[in-house]
């Protein structure tokens, strides 16, 4: 008989992200003409009093304290769009327009070109050729606490029909979108992100291997796998081996969102919050844990594959 395996081979390889503003590879469906998701910086945890709403839960009308996460969502400035056509079966540039009047904080801290001489008058007269549209965003951290001056820019699809799309793509052209235009209140979100960083780690806090027994037959080390496999293959991908631990790319599914609030002096604590501060700007409450240390960027995204159940929760206070 053989032990099971140790640690999941469904997140492998456990590398490290390219980048810690992640790149959404796939976009859900969506009816209503809205930016399909939404960046926000990690705040903290916080334990919130909710009241059960959901008529088949054994905990109905009764008070509950759930674990939840806070972020922090200043405004995105929608610095331009890009145009996608079909070719071949796959998406392929057709154009990009970039507004006029960019914010001085904004240009002249991302990197690459930012002018065009295109301007929205394209958009008509290549209609015929537009399979896709999303707007490209700017963070605006200097509005936050964290420290941080230089913006992250995120491509960010557009749902809804074309027509719908489009008129909606112009009417935000060049404006700030806050984070209560794009989602609402217990509604589904995917959260995307990149973990916590713990280095080069061995395999016993990497996947959980037994420590050997400290006596002569294993001077050659006690924190080690017994076996690396046979000599034919040499180099077996199940086998556990040490490596990078943490800093991974993640998406977890189906986050509800209890609450958006307007108002920060309603939930910032005395002296603010834990490495990290005040919060200045709209803020997310949503259920449960999210990656990354704070001041992590995370981004929302519409739920790609949304449960049919929704747990209804009623936020009667939060314990900072």
């Amino acid at each position: 008989m053989s032990s099971p395996r140790r640690g999941s081979m469904g997140f492998y390889p456990r590398v490290r992200a390219r980048s810690i503003r992640i790149r959404v590879k796939s976009w859900p469906s969506a009816k209503e003409a809205v930016l399909l998701g939404f960046p926000a910086y990690k705040v903290g945890m916080v334990s919130s009093i909710l009241l059960d709403a959901y008529e088949k839960s054994h905990l109905f009308g009764k008070e509950v304290v759930k674990a939840c996460t806070v972020l922090e969502a200043p405004p995105v400035y929608v610095l331009g769009l890009k145009l996608y056509k079909k070719e071949m079966g796959a998406l392929k540039s057709l154009a990009t327009i970039f507004s006029k009047e960019i914010p001085k904080k904004i240009s002249e801290r991302i990197d690459g070109p930012v002018k065009s001489n295109y301007d929205l008058s394209l958009i008509d007269e290549v209609k015929d050729q537009i399979a896709e549209i999303r707007a490209i965003v700017a963070t605006q951290p200097f509005l936050t606490g964290i420290g941080k001056k230089k913006p992250d820019v995120f491509e960010i699809k557009i749902g809804g029909e074309l027509n719908s799309a489009i008129e909606y793509a112009k009417k935000i052209f060049g404006k700030e979108v806050s984070v209560k235009e794009v989602f609402k209140e217990l509604s589904l979100v995917d959260v995307i992100g990149v973990t916590k960083g713990k280095g080069f780690q061995g395999v016993v806090k990497r996947f959980g291997v037994k420590v050997l027994p400290r006596w002569h037959k294993h001077r050659k080390g006690s924190r080690k796998v017994g076996s690396i496999g046979p000599i034919d293959p040499s180099l077996m991908r199940f086998v556990p081996r040490p490596g990078q631990m943490g800093f991974h790319r993640r998406t977890e599914y189906n986050k509800l969102i209890l609450h958006i609030g307007e108002d920060p002096n309603s939930i910032n604590p005395k002296g603010g919050f834990k490495h990290y501060g005040l919060i200045k700007n709209n803020y997310i409450l949503l259920l449960g844990s999210v990656m990354g240390p704070p001041k992590r960027i995370i981004f929302l995204r519409y739920p790609i594959r949304p449960q049919k159940r929704i747990w209804k929760y009623q936020l009667l206070k939060v314990v900072a």
